[in-house]
């Protein structure tokens, strides 16, 4: 076959393009740092990376919705405190009123505390955290207590269904407590102290009986702060285990798409050299010209 001055030159030239190809192609992951910049580059990197990203955003989602079972047990241990306090302080007054030196009317302030203190129960057990009560069960749109104790039209919701949230594949946590028997039973215990000491016929011995109630209310109140305390135990161990899976997801997703950049910038030394010597090679061939055999 006969090779001519103008096969040459094409040759030459589609060597050069494809030579700056390959040095384009070097530059933008050197620019990037990812081995490519779209799917046709290599459809199995990109697949890979598609179902890795997939997982690292799952993984995200879970510690996300971790945050929200922190949020949901730390507000209802804070609430559980302050029922705590609020008992600790009825205990207090039982002792006070019980003793045979109170009056009818110390006692009636005693039962006008405790009538504040039930209310204030009340609040806390209508606790709200973004938006919704923590202690009306799945119902959480809707209070646990509507009004308070002796106003017309007080009631009691008491949904007692588990809130649930997910935190990894199939693994669900309920993030409540029964919020209905706990308070339920303590504004009851606060209402037959209330009638105890509003009646002026108790003795000390009467009211000092009510004591045990209280103690047992605060017994409830204890066995739910643990549960609880239990519950935050699984969610930090959850927790470890999603930080574990986020390390392990972007370990996967940075071996398949980026790049080793000493074995891209050898390469790209490499590249320039031929790149080079495919120039010299060129101004070779092309360099006669008509004016040269002219001369």
């Amino acid at each position: 076959m006969r090779v001519t001055q103008f096969m040459l030159a094409n040759n030459m030239l589609r060597n050069l393009s494809n030579s700056y190809e390959r040095l384009g192609k070097y530059q933008e992951q050197l620019v990037t740092g990812k081995k490519i910049s779209r799917p046709s580059d290599d459809p199995v990197v990109a697949m890979k990376g598609i179902a890795y990203r997939e997982d690292l955003a799952r993984v995200k989602q879970y510690q996300r919705n971790i945050g929200e079972v922190h949020n949901w047990i730390d507000s209802a241990d804070d609430a559980l405190d302050k029922a705590g306090l609020a008992l600790q302080r009825v205990q207090e007054l039982v002792v006070q009123a019980s003793t045979d030196t109170a009056t009818p009317e110390d006692r009636k302030k005693i039962a006008d505390e405790i009538e504040q203190i039930q209310k204030h129960i009340v609040d806390v057990a209508n606790t709200k955290v973004g938006g919704k009560y923590i202690f009306n069960g799945a119902d959480t749109k809707n209070p646990l207590f509507i009004g308070y104790p002796g106003e017309m039209g007080f009631a009691v919701n008491g949904n007692q269904s588990d809130v649930e949230i997910e935190v990894f594949d199939g693994i669900k946590l309920d993030v409540n407590i029964d919020g209905k028997t706990l308070f339920t039973g303590i504004i009851g215990m606060l209402d037959n102290l209330k009638t105890v000491l509003n009646d002026p016929n108790s003795t000390g011995n009467t009211i000092s009986s009510h004591l045990s109630q209280v103690e047992a209310q605060q017994d409830a109140l204890l066995a739910a702060r643990s549960e609880l305390g239990a519950k935050q135990n699984r969610v930090e161990m959850m927790e470890n285990r999603l930080s574990t899976q986020e390390v392990i997801a972007t370990k996967l997703m940075s071996n398949n798409e980026d790049i080793e950049y000493e074995k891209t910038i050898t390469d790209l030394i490499t590249q320039e050299s031929v790149h080079r010597v495919a120039l010299s090679v060129g101004a070779r061939i092309i360099q006669p010209t008509l004016v040269d055999f002219l001369r």
